[in-house]
């Protein structure tokens, strides 16, 4: 029973993770607040419950941060800004099943942009990148034929995706020398004073909603923020990064699943095939870059 713990509680976690992060977008639609209100309030708190630990027993290692570590730190918290104040928006104005989709397209513009830096995509990084085109352009050419509205909300999502790739790409730099807390702190502080900045100047009201939009936000952040990143995080130390990757696209049936449940959205049935061939890009991109990778550090490894 003992030797069984450590694989059960990895499951345990993944399972929980999957649940946490599909809750986001039905939440965030959900939720009587602007959107850009809802990214402040969620990265916002999760940084001052981040807080206690990075100024208590993280406190030497952030004093001790490069200042190399600390530019990439909020380079990549106002990519996570920009992430939040294109993806949020795009739930609230379209459907959440297609928000959800098209965001999840975000190892896909990571694999251009390590074929900018240099590093080629495998053949089946460069057809799953074609699969998820087309699925994207398939769900997207769907909504032409509902509204302008959910054209932009697709718009929106896809600029989320590209956002959070640029993201992930500067959170690599920094996460070479400094722990998740500390990174995540003074990533989603960053965004967080961002986000306000922004919703002053653009007079976004950041109190006054009732007691189940206050409800949400706070899920939003103990779920998604905190404790889905987190049972990601625990899992990566057990199993492989391919293995969580590929269980992060579990939120998207998971999310349209919820938001049908909850909130009666229905997925229009056109843009299914389309969505379905944009996960299995996306699926392809994941493992084609894990197998190129496994190729780059094992040179005996062939096709």
């Amino acid at each position: 029973m003992n030797a069984r713990s450590p694989h059960v509680l990895t499951a345990i976690s993944l399972v929980v993770a999957v649940l946490a992060v599909s809750s986001s977008a039905p939440l965030i639609a959900f939720a009587a607040a602007p959107a850009l209100a809802i990214a402040f309030w969620r990265n916002g708190l999760a940084a001052v419950a981040l807080t206690p630990v990075t100024l208590g027993p993280r406190r030497t290692e952030l004093a001790g941060a490069s200042r190399r570590a600390l530019i990439f730190c909020v380079l990549a918290g106002v990519a996570l800004a920009a992430h939040f104040a294109t993806w949020m928006p795009s739930v609230k104005l379209g459907s959440v099943a297609t928000a959800t989709a098209l965001v999840a397209t975000q190892p896909v513009w990571q694999g251009l942009i390590a074929a900018g830096q240099g590093r080629r995509p495998s053949a089946a990084g460069w057809l799953g990148i074609a699969f998820a085109v087309a699925g994207a352009a398939w769900a997207t050419g769907v909504d032409v034929g509902v509204s302008g509205q959910a054209v932009l909300a697709d718009v929106l999502a896809v600029l989320g995706a590209i956002a959070a790739a640029v993201y992930t790409a500067l959170g690599e730099q920094a996460r070479a020398t400094l722990s998740t807390t500390t990174y995540t702190w003074i990533c989603y502080g960053t965004c967080g004073v961002l986000l306000l900045l922004v919703c002053v100047v653009g007079g976004v009201h950041l109190t006054g909603y009732d007691g189940r939009t206050w409800a949400a936000i706070l899920a939003l952040v103990a779920g998604a923020q905190l404790l889905g990143h987190s049972m990601f995080n625990y899992a990566l130390q057990r199993t492989s990064a391919t293995t969580v990757s590929v269980l992060i696209l579990l939120e998207v049936p998971g999310a349209a699943l919820l938001a049908w449940l909850w909130l009666d959205q229905r997925p229009r049935l056109a843009t299914l095939p389309g969505l379905a061939l944009l996960l299995a890009g996306v699926l392809v991109v994941i493992l084609g870059a894990t197998r190129a990778n496994r190729s780059a550090v094992d040179p005996v490894l062939t096709d």
